[in-house]
């Protein structure tokens, strides 16, 4: 059986590179990012339309482009988990929690958000396999985050699960807004990505990584440091923390490392992990 065609979109968010990262395995668009930047992603397909849709979550820069791709592609369907699902068909709760994070900012970051016909949408708990993809429940960052294992090249789609990455550097970030980061929950997802044993990860925070045990040691030391940072830090301290640590180890990629929406919810996914856990 012949591999099917792997490869990455830069839809160029806010005009910076290395942002946000669409995959595009075979006939299946892993990731379409936000509505925002429609137009890049569309040159980036060159003509294509997916078969599908599949969601690792559904936070805005990541899915926020999939009801208006719906509506321009009839045919496409929706895989989503099924936690995600309903606010996907019906996304006024999930834009109004976003509108409370970012303010006057959403259009811009986000551009138009549109529902999901219900008929379009496959929800998944893990488990499935649907077509060249595994799926596998990977709550931590998201409760209802999936990722996606294509065995045939060794390849984990792994959403935010693996952290944001901005290759050739290999600084891991952690990125934790609310409402419900779960520490515990994401070393137990760090552990399924590794059971897969993959040859290289596929980050939409950005590309591919070529060596994933390492990676992943960054990421769980980074997420267990910065939470720990939190439980001991104001909001204000651990901003000014994170941010200078990110300047003093990522250079010139510090910008695209930050551009995640409002730095200071780091601080607020723990802090809100905190107060339901102690």
């Amino acid at each position: 059986m012949s591999r099917p065609e792997i490869r990455q979109i830069d839809v160029l968010q806010l005009g910076r590179p290395r942002v946000i990262c669409a995959w595009v395995v075979g006939d299946v668009l892993i990731d379409p990012g936000p509505a925002s930047r429609i137009p890049t992603l569309l040159e980036g397909l060159g003509g294509q339309r997916p078969r599908a849709i599949a969601l690792t979550h559904i936070h805005l820069d990541h899915a926020g482009a999939t009801g208006s791709l719906c509506r321009l592609w009839p045919q496409v369907e929706v895989w989503v988990h099924e936690r995600g699902a309903p606010h996907m068909i019906e996304p006024e709760r999930l834009l109004a929690s976003a509108r409370r994070l970012y303010g006057d900012d959403m259009d811009r970051l986000w551009g138009e958000v549109l529902p999901v016909p219900q008929e379009r949408i496959t929800a998944l708990s893990g488990g499935e396999r649907l077509g060249e993809l595994a799926v596998a429940y990977t709550p931590g960052h998201a409760s209802h985050h999936v990722c996606y294992w294509h065995q045939q090249s060794a390849t984990a789609f792994v959403g935010d699960v693996a952290g944001v990455r901005i290759e050739p550097l290999d600084y891991v970030l952690a990125p934790t807004p609310p409402p419900d980061i779960d520490v515990a929950a994401w070393h137990g997802s760090v552990a399924t990505v590794r059971a897969w044993a993959p040859e290289r990860l596929a980050l939409t925070h950005f590309g591919v990584v070529p060596d994933p045990g390492p990676s992943l040691d960054r990421l769980e030391a980074a997420l267990d440091h910065w939470a720990a940072r939190a439980h001991e830090l104001d909001r204000e301290a651990f901003t000014s923390e994170l941010a200078a640590d990110i300047d003093a180890h990522c250079g010139a990629q510090a910008g695209a490392y930050k551009q995640g929406g409002v730095f200071e919810h780091h601080y607020d996914g723990f802090a809100r992990y905190r107060a339901r856990h102690g």
